[in-house]
């Protein structure tokens, strides 16, 4: 004789469904702040490129006597020569080439996502401005964390944002300025900007660390930054300035 299995099945009553949809309420809105915190905290994936850009700085600084490449002579590897002239935003990946070995085979690292730029396939056959999306603060040092060592290429003079990339000519000619310190200094409506009235934009500070910025606090860390000093001869600007190069 055969029995038969009877198998219970339940379900879930309106009421608990409902209790489920809560307790699932509450856990989505306690999580997504966290994500939205954590994501604010990371900020643009620019960020993470400047850091690995920090990183190379520091270790080709520990190899060259304490020194940036701006400040170590051609004879050593570096190109403080070349800047004693004026305008040399033609080679401002000059560099960025210098630090290829600590960089790695792929300059990749050297073109911010929000970039109309795309990456170089290696440093030596085709590289140059047009694969490069951050500036050089020529005379920034690590013995000072104050001074500004690099940032988003699209800064332009001026409180009005300029429309396309600011100091950056798209050509890739480059650009070699002297900023005032006292400013005023605005980020262009491009990369990191687009859409944002307040403006905003990453710079690489002297000691490695890099930071996101809004037109207004960009235009503070340019008050804090120590000016430039060693102009080329007979362009030395009337007021206190840093020399960034643009690429």
């Amino acid at each position: 004789m055969k029995h038969k299995v009877t198998r219970t099945q339940s379900a879930l009553t309106f009421i608990e469904v409902l209790v489920v949809i809560a307790v699932l309420a509450v856990l989505v809105s306690l999580i997504l702040p966290m994500f939205a915190k954590a994501r604010q905290r990371s900020g643009p994936p620019c960020m993470g490129l400047l850091h690995i850009i920090g990183q190379a700085y520091h270790v080709w600084e520990a190899d060259n006597g304490g020194l940036l490449p701006s400040q170590q002579s051609v004879s050593k590897g570096g190109w403080a020569d070349l800047l004693t002239n004026a305008n040399q935003g033609a080679i401002c990946w000059t560099n960025y080439a210098i630090l290829a070995k600590d960089l790695g085979i792929w300059p990749r690292s050297l073109v911010c996502p929000a970039d109309e730029r795309t990456a170089a396939k290696n440093f030596t056959t085709d590289f140059n401005n047009s694969h490069v999306s951050y500036f050089v603060g020529v005379s920034a040092s690590a013995l000072d964390p104050q001074s500004i060592l690099g940032g988003d290429r699209n800064l332009g003079l001026g409180t009005k944002a300029d429309p396309d990339y600011g100091l950056s000519p798209k050509s890739g000619k480059g650009n070699d300025v002297a900023i005032p310190i006292s400013g005023p200094v605005s980020w262009s409506l491009k990369m990191h900007s687009a859409g944002n009235p307040g403006g905003s934009g990453c710079i690489l500070l002297g000691d490695g660390s890099e930071r996101k910025a809004t037109t207004a606090e960009m235009n503070q860390y340019l008050t804090n930054a120590p000016p430039t000093t060693n102009w080329p001869a007979r362009h030395v600007p009337a007021t206190p300035s840093i020399r960034l190069i643009f690429p």
